[in-house]
């Protein structure tokens, strides 16, 4: 067993601006606008939240429920409320002591229909690379022989069906601008005076000249490197910081950034140095965050994948891995994600992969492929002396070690070339893991989130405890989240799929001609259970899911026939076989615990604070309910009655705790439980005047015979319960030296206790 990592009494040696206590996401929309949020203020913050974490603000397509596809920098959203709307809110989360996180996109725009509502773009088709606003967006105007090819048609381009109308050219409702002083030629040469090409969406395959969000086309990516750029998208949210309507800022997706770490530096001159920062990057499992970039962190997702896979026992993942193979005939994890890495780079970002080809020149063009192939995270960054020896290696096997070396070198000798190959490993990684391999490769379903590791889902307690305490020493303010707005399945639902590690002999042998989809189905319907609405909302998902593992159909080339079977996968959800219920429970309140207790900011996702379960969106983004009756009852002293109002009272006792008392969450030791079950306990102190223990795999404890004498030998001291030891009005009862473990949880899968 690992050595105890070492107790960090102090953080105060790291820069970091003051942190939130911990956040409270709420997702924004027409439906739930800023009236709506500031209506829910007073309940988030009985919590005990200190901040309120907006999803995006500023102008977006209408309609949008996520806000990401920003069309006007310079104003706050209207359909939320407005301007008005959002500093009223904040007037009123101020007087309940809440301050506002602002999420921002700082890496594309939306391409919109109609498209004037976005000016610089609309300009800028209208006029050309002379255009004021030419600089904003990433065109390549060469590659498209000076035209921008726009990929908004809903299919191809028939005799007739564009039309001139004065100064606009016209295809149905969509309006596109005529470049000044065509309007009188006729449509042939019309069409060929453009700026741009109106197209088929099919053509962005292996047409488009503009970077894009993935391989979302009607997202443009945005040069937010040039300053005046920067100076530009981000007027607005600095002067709301400046007037204290806000206090920190999450970044959405800096991978697609040129330069990552140039663009926080400028963000943090013009911001502030109180201004908490986070951004949004998923890192590999040994992966860090570059300790140079000026922020608090990131999200969360590694904390995530961590907590994750501690609840997670590695044998029976293993074993359900084998009996997916057989039962599919699907390969294993390496083979699954690097053949999705493929089919992605040479498909979906074909464009994207001959803009790179053609910049590297045809003698380097299959290295450049492979490479992007191989590279094992998601984007190197400016400046990097070296990349990955296992991506070079497996690239120079089939590309040869020559022209591996010469795509190395024009890395390093070619910025712009640099950025475009990392801002496409980026789009890589994103697309053929999170929206492919992580749906085709299902032994597991609560090991393919973002940030995971599908292929080595567990991870010990020496593990978790180490990360905790990089963490502590490293990144002591940066986020930790279990459910967000893009996570596939909420953490609760995650919680029920993981049990199946612990007996993986319940998964049985999921029926259909489609074994694959079979696995899918049924790991779902026990992650949702027996829920409102359960039935539509599995079919859904289901259907995402074969679109996006695209084994026998997919967004782009749907097989309607086989579509139309996957209902037949659906079943009236029913709950855990009750040999894991216990299981869940202790998985559920667990998971909550760590994530609540753990070195950094917790983020709580609207409506998570209780049992929330919720799918792949939109499903997670389906209205919050907000359970103000049962907090308020059980404030009162009424006892929990399941499991969602048990981890409703320890979230509230956690949250309070950190708003409070903010000195308990410094420092991290672990504290290493002695006995035959010593591995079942994660405990561990902040402080060091907090003490939190979770049970881990409690199925497998309970079939080797519980607890027995395993005891935790308590720091020095007198520790008294948090909650109380089991429902209903005992005292809390009082521990020094070492403690029965039995005894200590009194009946429950957590605990925690405050040193006197």
């Amino acid at each position: 067993m690992s050595q105890p990592q070492p107790v960090i009494e102090s953080e105060s040696d790291v820069p970091t601006p003051v942190p939130p206590a911990s956040t409270y996401r709420l997702q924004l929309r027409p439906e739930f606008p800023f009236p709506a949020a500031e209506a829910a203020v007073p309940y988030i913050a009985s919590l005990g939240v200190s901040h309120l974490h907006l999803s995006p603000v500023l102008e977006a397509v209408p309609g949008s429920a996520h806000g990401y596809d920003v069309t006007d920098h310079s104003r706050v959203r209207a359909e939320l409320g407005g301007e008005p709307g959002l500093r009223a809110l904040a007037r009123a989360a101020r007087a309940h002591g809440l301050g506002l996180v602002l999420d921002i996109v700082p890496n594309h725009m939306a391409v919109p229909t109609p498209l004037r509502l976005n000016r610089p773009l609309w300009e800028v088709l209208r006029d050309g690379p002379d255009s004021p606003y030419a600089r904003w967006f990433d065109i390549d105007w060469e590659a498209g022989g000076g035209q921008v090819l726009l990929p908004v048609l809903a299919g191809p381009v028939e005799s007739g069906a564009l039309t001139a109308d004065g100064d606009v050219l016209r295809h149905g409702e969509q309006e596109f601008p005529l470049r000044a002083g065509t309007a009188g030629l006729a449509l042939p040469e019309l069409l060929a005076a453009q700026w741009y090409r109106p197209a088929w969406w099919r053509e962005a395959r292996t047409s488009l000249n503009y970077r894009r969000f993935f391989t979302i086309s009607d997202l443009i990516g945005v040069r937010v490197e040039d300053p005046e750029v920067f100076t530009a998208t981000h007027a607005k949210v600095l002067e709301l910081l400046r007037d204290g309507v806000a206090q920190g800022l999450r970044i959405d997706h800096v991978d697609g950034l040129a330069d990552p770490e140039e663009y926080l530096r400028r963000l943090r001159a013009a911001a502030g140095d109180d201004c908490w920062v986070v951004v949004e990057k998923i890192l590999a499992r040994h992966e860090r965050l570059p300790p140079s970039w000026p922020v608090a962190g990131t999200t969360g997702y590694d904390a995530l994948h961590r907590v994750d896979g501690v609840f997670t026992d590695p044998a029976g993942a293993a074993e359900l891995a084998d009996r997916y193979g057989r039962s599919t005939g699907l390969p294993q994890w390496p083979e699954v994600s690097q053949a999705c890495a493929r089919e992605v780079l040479t498909g979906d970002l074909a464009a994207e992969l001959r803009s790179l080809e053609r910049r590297s020149g045809p003698e380097l063009a299959e290295a450049v492929r492979e490479l992007l192939i191989a590279f094992p995270v998601y984007r190197p960054y400016p400046g990097e002396p070296e990349l990955p020896p296992q991506a070079l290696e497996r690239a120079a096997a089939v590309a040869g070690a020559g022209p591996v070396a010469g795509v190395r070198e024009l890395l390093l000798r070619d910025p712009a070339f640099a950025a475009r190959f990392a801002q496409t490993s980026a789009a890589l990684r994103a697309k053929s893991l999170e929206d492919r391999a992580f749906y085709r490769y299902a032994p597991l379903l609560s090991a393919t989130e973002v940030g995971g590791e599908p292929g080595q889902p567990a991870v010990t307690a020496e593990e978790f405890h180490a990360y905790c305490a990089a963490q502590a020493r490293e990144w002591p303010a940066g986020g930790t989240v279990l459910s967000t707005h893009d996570t596939k399945r909420s953490a609760d639902v995650r919680a029920r799929i993981a049990t199946l590690s612990q007996a993986p002999e319940l998964m049985g042998r999921p029926a259909g001609p489609d074994p694959q989809l079979a696995w899918v189905a049924r790991q779902t319907a026990l992650g949702l259970g027996p829920v409102p609405d359960a039935v539509p909302r599995l079919s859904e998902a289901l259907l995402k899911a074969v679109r996006e593992a695209a084994l026998r159909t997919s967004w782009t080339e749907p097989d309607e026939d086989y579509e139309a079977d996957v209902a037949g996968y659906v079943r009236a959800p029913h709950d855990l076989p009750e040999e894991l219920a216990e299981a869940a429970r202790a998985n559920l309140l667990g998971m909550a615990l760590l994530h609540l207790a753990m070195p950094g900011v917790p983020e709580v996702y609207q409506g998570a604070e209780t049992e929330y379960r919720a799918l792949v969106d939109p499903d997670n983004r389906r209205p919050a309910h907000f359970p103000r009756r049962e907090l308020a009852r059980l404030d009162a002293g009424a006892a929990a009655q399941d499991p969602a109002e048990e981890k409703l009272a320890l979230t509230a006792a956690l949250l309070r705790l950190r708003r409070d008392r903010p000195e308990l969450f410094r420092g991290y030791a672990p504290v290493p439980a002695l006995g035959p079950a010593a591995g079942h306990l994660v405990a561990f102190t902040r402080a060091p005047g907090l003490l939190v223990a979770a049970t881990r795999l409690s199925h497998r404890l309970a079939a080797s015979g519980g607890w027995r004498d395993t005891r935790l030998p308590l720091p020095p001291g007198t520790w008294t319960p948090v909650l109380p030891p089991h429902p209903g009005p005992d005292s809390p009862v009082s521990h020094s030296g070492s403690a029965e473990v039995t005894d200590l949880l009194d009946g429950r899968p957590v605990g925690v206790w405050l040193r006197r």
